[in-house]
């Protein structure tokens, strides 16, 4: 059986780096795993030079994070990669959950239609960051293979950064650093930087198996099976054959025994319950903790991802979270850089991303109690909901094996623009806009692949032309919107076809469902935000309000710097 073969990138020497005194670059990214590419992807996107440092020359070594959700697939729809993405992948929705070899639970994260992508992919983290790395080269990422970070020194203006290559030292100086180094962030433990929470006393097996088998693309998990007995079993497809196992393991399991072939093979053996063939392709021991940073900003550093939060991996929730800390990040960074908001704008970046953190961090240490409870009653609590949610309902929606990964509602931005008029359903300021099936001059498209990366205005209409009476106003400002300072393109939605007035771009609503999930009608207008989430919406269209709207979606109102409301909290990782 085939198995993957690791790309080796190549070397450049830093000669052009290393002339005279330190090189100032405007931005600079350590770290080429998903979070630090995604990043200098996006940068590239908004038009800003980017050189990104990593001290390995390949990807990461086994599957490592394999679940991508919706919400991430969209981002990287955006960062133009979407679909080679999914394509390599194995997409699935429906996940469920077992008793020894009963079913208790079953969930579909995708239960509605009307949206492009899956609920979750699975994709070996490795095929993940290839892809990544073409991408980048193709926007033209300056990728530095083989640059080690040593040392980095904040400045008042920046940071200086000491990188050790095969061709020795030097010094690099950045307007604004972004840290994605992982987990063991080296910058992070340099600066002496706080990163508080809990570590779970625990040990699981990954056994990345290559096998043809005929078991459906879902998520399956199981408590106490009869071949694995007291523990739980995680069991994922990925793409090439390789099929992704998490044993749990108990914390007193020896981690260099456990990973031995002859240990794990057996393990496997038991599982499957039959004499087909398959390989070991890779295998880890692995345990997890719930914490993160106090703050994401530190001056002209700002740290992302796994450098930034750890979670347990029963919901994937690491990656998926790293994506959503670029995502918001990169166009806030965009506009700074470019002179067209203030330094407090990436303020936000840190609130509103220590704030999904915390809602990760919320959701990720319930499935951890729960799947390895730390106390009698604890575990006496869990069993019982098991075993009722055979055959009570109720109990089902107790069973937690991993809420997988969701967007944040950034519901508590001072971004978000409150509403003043009533709306009903979950669009509200804040939330990542829902997608949907929409037809662009003629042709059937979607939704958030017409949004992202600019400020855009979706104006519900009638008709796609000058002539509807509700939007006549909207269409005398479409010219000045376009001239803002920061522009706002306006598109309009209609449930009949059409080419939009000058300056407009038109989505027919095929289906209705934009309208429904909204709650539009004609004359409804939402300001939508370069990262696809909502800032503001109103019935009824009003420059006045939209150039408010755009002042504080854009950091314009905010104050220079965000005040600690409590500078001796420590991060919430407790249910």
């Amino acid at each position: 059986m085939a198995t993957y073969e690791y790309p080796e990138f190549p070397y450049k020497p830093p000669a052009d780096l290393m002339q005279g005194s330190p090189r100032r670059r405007p931005l600079v990214v350590i770290g080429a795993g998903p979070v630090g590419l995604a990043a200098a992807i996006d940068a590239r996107l908004q038009g800003l030079d980017v050189i990104l440092f990593d001290e390995d020359n390949s990807v990461s070594f086994g599957s490592r994070a394999v679940c991508y959700a919706k919400r991430s697939l969209e981002i990287l729809d955006r960062l133009g990669m979407g679909d080679g993405l999914v394509n390599k992948g194995v997409s699935w929705s429906v996940g469920r959950t077992f008793l020894r070899e009963e079913e208790v639970y079953r969930f579909n994260l995708v239960p509605d239609a009307g949206h492009k992508r899956p609920g979750m992919i699975n994709l070996q983290q490795y095929h993940l960051e290839e892809a990544l790395v073409h991408r980048a080269e193709a926007v033209g990422v300056d990728l530095r293979w083989k640059h080690k970070v040593v040392g980095v020194t904040p400045l008042s203006d920046g940071a200086s950064v000491r990188l050790e290559t095969p061709d020795g030292a030097f010094d690099i100086e950045a307007d604004w650093l972004i840290v994605a180094d992982g987990a063991r962030s080296n910058v992070r433990r340099e600066l002496g930087l706080d990163i508080d929470g809990h570590v779970f006393k625990d040990r699981f097996l990954i056994a990345d198996v290559v096998m043809k088998a005929d078991f459906p693309a879902e998520r399956w998990f199981w408590f106490d099976p009869p071949f694995h007995p007291n523990q739980s079993v995680l069991l994922h497809k990925q793409s090439d054959n390789v099929w992704r196992i998490d044993f749990q393991l108990g914390w007193d399991a020896d981690p260099e025994e456990e990973k031995k072939p002859e240990n794990i093979l057996p393990r496997v053996k038991a599982m499957l319950g039959d004499e087909r063939e398959f390989e070991l392709e890779w295998a880890s021991v692995y345990t997890f903790q719930c914490r993160r940073m106090k703050n994401f900003r530190h001056g002209h550093l700002l740290f992302a991802g796994d450098a930034a939060h750890q979670v347990s991996p029963f919901g994937a929730r690491g990656a998926n979270s790293g994506f959503q800390d670029t995502d918001d990040l990169m166009w806030k960074l965009a506009l700074v850089i470019k002179g067209l908001a203030p330094e407090s704008l990436l303020d936000t970046y840190d609130a509103d991303r220590t704030y999904a953190a915390d809602e990760n961090l919320r959701n990720s240490t319930r499935s951890t109690d729960f799947i390895t409870p730390k106390s009698a009653v604890s575990k006496l609590f869990r069993n019982a909901a098991l075993e009722l949610a055979r055959s009570q309902p109720f109990a089902r929606k107790l069973v937690n094996s991993g809420r997988l990964s969701v967007p944040a509602f950034l519901v508590n931005s001072v971004l978000n623009t409150p509403d003043s008029d009533a709306f009903a359903g979950d669009m509200v300021p804040g939330a990542p806009l829902d997608d949907a099936p929409v037809r662009v001059a003629g042709q059937d498209a979607w939704l958030l692949d017409q949004l992202g990366g600019r400020f855009v205005l979706l104006a519900f209409a009638d008709r796609a032309d000058a002539g509807d009476a509700v939007l006549a106003d909207l269409q005398r400002q479409v010219a000045d919107l376009a001239a803002m300072p920061v522009p706002v393109q306006v598109i309009w939605v209609t449930t009949h076809g059409g080419q939009g007035g000058d300056g407009m771009t038109a989505l027919h609503d095929r289906d209705g469902l934009m309208a429904q999930r909204m709650d539009a009608r004609p004359g409804s207008v939402y300001l939508i935000r370069p990262d696809q989430h909502v800032a503001a919406r109103w019935r009824a269209f009003k420059l006045e309000a939209l150039q408010a709207a755009m002042r504080r979606a854009t950091g314009q109102d905010l104050p220079v710097s965000r005040p600690d409301p409590n500078p001796d909290a420590t991060p919430a990782t407790a249910a």
